[in-house]
């Protein structure tokens, strides 16, 4: 603990917990007890404050009481019993946040913690104290992003967290904040103290802090660490659920979290080229709760967007922020929120007109390189392993991919089309995939597969099978597949069955599904493949302008093989080679849905698809249909 040591090692650190709130708002739960001793898990919610701080070597206390105090004072006594020393000042008559502390300011001579004894909270003080000291500051406040920023007092800070303004609710209707709150925890420096006023009745967050922002060092330090305040039923009821899941435990910075970073533009927002202006920035109808979705889950969601618009000088560093703003706060409406956003302001090319010569850099974090990532993960303990990139672009991909990340290209924006880089897999849009990643709808189809596995006897390499319509999902199902063995140890190749489609002028003359592939050519090379041959194909491509490339297939070394394609199950040949036989169900409403969007995305217009819908209707899915019959695996 580098700043506790500095400190040998809390010896000198005091905490001071403001204990003293009638907690009205909890009915007849506070009746007889004050609010501070509260029960989670078994455990005053003082007492859990007492022990993280004790962890990082804080053992001196100072309880500002007042309502029920003596039953405070009766159960922690002079906190010997639990290692630490506490001291009591009892406030005759309440004077908010401030005036307690005022009253003992002789006791502070040194760097101190104000902890608000309502609220639940766990997270790495080491971090929050290095913050401090590094920062040179005199006030540090925790503060973190909510799901309701129109009603909640607001903090505003420049790109070095240092404190730039503070937003009282009610806020006008016309203006976007940025969507920070004040946690309820403070590291104060003794000059803080001068500044305050004995006597008085005053609150930190409203009276003291928008007034001494412009005239002491004041920064804030967002952490997505667990700080939540248990003040009516419905919070006790979430904070101890949450503390029963384990969820509280897993938020702390000592652990690793997994992230699900999101480019902004064509991803959040409609792509509108080089966004400049508030205004410009219109959420998809689907954005908020897409976003909602990640916020209930216990991955962080963090903006990575490139914004070349500065360097090409369309807007500054604070018209960028106002745009952010606009995006943190319509998100707030909708009871969701990013937990960080991260830009690059950077673009490696000259020849712009009036452009901003400072910004025309080579940078490590303009997309596809992964230095936006790479901070975020510093700062937050991310683990990419774990992690996700939900893109638009090629960019977005290949960032993703450096750094280990698993990759989600989405057909809004720029729709990942031409590219070189293909995405682990592809979706619709942010909810399609986010939906994909927290709701996991393959995982019991993995163990499944995995008991038959399980029982296999033979050294031979495994072999799975995917058929079903078109559009209908077999190649996610394929893909999230072999991540799941390859999580499990094991080597696995995909053999992709459009590789043995006929060239596209000639699949619009074919009479049904099995005349667009080449059949007997297919079976052929299945059959070579198992018997230890290469085979060489070109490879198929779903771009709009993709080329069909070379490409060579081996089973050699490899411990799972999975077949994806429409006519996996259709030829009796080919089912037998396969040890697992999955068939992939969409009905015709789902089908039309998903074939229009993947229509839309590849540049057909609405004629067009229905016109291939129809066509797809009446030559290829009942004969597809069919071969359900032989699924092991109906998904």
């Amino acid at each position: 603990m580098l700043f506790l040591h500095s400190k040998q090692k809390g010896e000198n650190l005091q905490a001071i917990i403001l204990a003293g709130g009638k907690g009205t708002r909890l009915g007849t739960l506070t009746k007889d007890i004050p609010k501070p001793m509260i029960e989670i898990a078994g455990k005053p919610i003082l007492l859990h404050q007492i022990e993280l701080c004790k962890r990082y070597g804080i053992k001196q206390f100072h309880f500002i009481v007042n309502h029920f105090y003596q039953q405070i004072k009766n159960y922690f006594g002079d906190g010997s019993a639990f290692g630490v020393e506490i001291k009591y000042y009892i406030e005759e008559t309440p004077l908010g946040t401030v005036g307690g502390i005022k009253a003992i300011e002789q006791e502070l001579t040194d760097t101190f913690l104000v902890l608000y004894g309502d609220v639940m909270m766990y997270m790495d003080l080491e971090r929050l104290l290095a913050f401090h000291q590094a920062k040179k500051s005199e006030a540090t406040l925790v503060l973190h992003p909510n799901d309701h920023p129109y009603d909640s007092d607001l903090v505003d800070m420049d790109s070095e967290d240092r404190i730039t303004a503070f937003h009282s609710k009610p806020h006008p209707e016309t203006t976007f904040f940025r969507n920070l709150v004040n946690a309820g925890l403070y590291v104060f420096e003794p000059s803080i103290l001068k500044h305050l006023e004995a006597g008085v009745k005053a609150d930190f967050g409203k009276d003291v802090f928008p007034k001494l922002y412009t005239q002491i060092a004041m920064y804030g330090y967002n952490t997505p660490e667990y700080l939540k305040d248990m003040g009516t039923p419905d919070r006790l009821a979430l904070v101890t659920n949450d503390f029963n899941s384990g969820k509280i435990e897993r938020s702390h910075l000592e652990h690793t979290r997994a992230c699900i970073f999101l480019d902004r533009d064509g991803v959040i927002n409609k792509e509108v080229d080089l966004i400049h202006l508030p205004e410009q920035l219109e959420l998809y109808d689907f954005t908020a709760s897409a976003i909602q979705k990640i916020n209930k889950s216990e991955f962080l969601s963090i903006v990575v967007t490139n914004q070349s618009v500065i360097a090409r000088n369309l807007t500054d560093e604070a018209g960028l922020r106002q745009i952010h703003n606009k995006l943190e706060w319509t998100l707030g409406i909708s009871h969701s929120k990013v937990d960080d956003i991260y830009y690059c302001p950077h673009h490696p090319h000259g020849g712009y007109e009036g452009e901003n010569a400072a910004y025309k850099i080579d940078c490590d974090c303009r997309k596809p390189k992964s230095g936006m990532l790479l901070q975020a993960a510093a700062k937050y303990h991310i683990d990419f392993a774990s992690s996700w990139i939900i893109g638009d672009t090629e960019r977005d991909i290949i960032a993703g991919k450096n750094v280990g990340c698993t990759t989600i290209g989405v057909r809004t924006g720029f729709g990942c089309k031409n590219t070189k880089t293909a995405p682990d897999y592809m979706m619709a849009n942010l909810k399609e995939a986010v939906d994909f990643i927290i709701d996991k709808p393959y995982e019991k189809i993995f163990q499944e597969v995995k008991e038959r596995y399980e029982v296999y006897p033979s050294k031979k390499p495994f072999v799975i099978s995917i058929g079903g319509n078109t559009c209908s999902g077999k190649s996610t199902l394929a893909t999230h597949l072999q991540k799941s063995w390859e999580q499990a140890g094991k080597k696995v190749l995909q053999i992709h069955l459009d590789d043995w489609l006929i060239d596209k002028e000639a699949r619009v003359k074919s009479k049904d599904v099995w005349e667009r592939y080449q059949i007997l050519h297919l079976i052929k090379d299945m059959f070579a493949l198992m018997d230890g041959q290469e085979v060489q194909v070109k490879q198929h491509h779903h771009s709009v302008q993709g080329e069909r490339n070379d490409k060579t297939y081996s089973i050699e070394g490899y411990d799972i093989i999975i077949i994806e394609g429409i006519v996996a199950m259709s030829m009796p040949q080919l089912r037998g080679i396969s040890n697992c036989k999955i068939y992939k169900k969409i009905d015709r409403t789902e089908l039309k849905k998903k074939m229009k969007d993947f229509y839309l995305w590849k540049g057909y217009d609405s004629n067009e698809i229905d016109t291939i819908f129809e066509k797809r209707i009446q030559d290829e899915y009942e004969l597809v249909e069919y071969d359900e019959q032989f699924a092991h695996i109906v998904a």
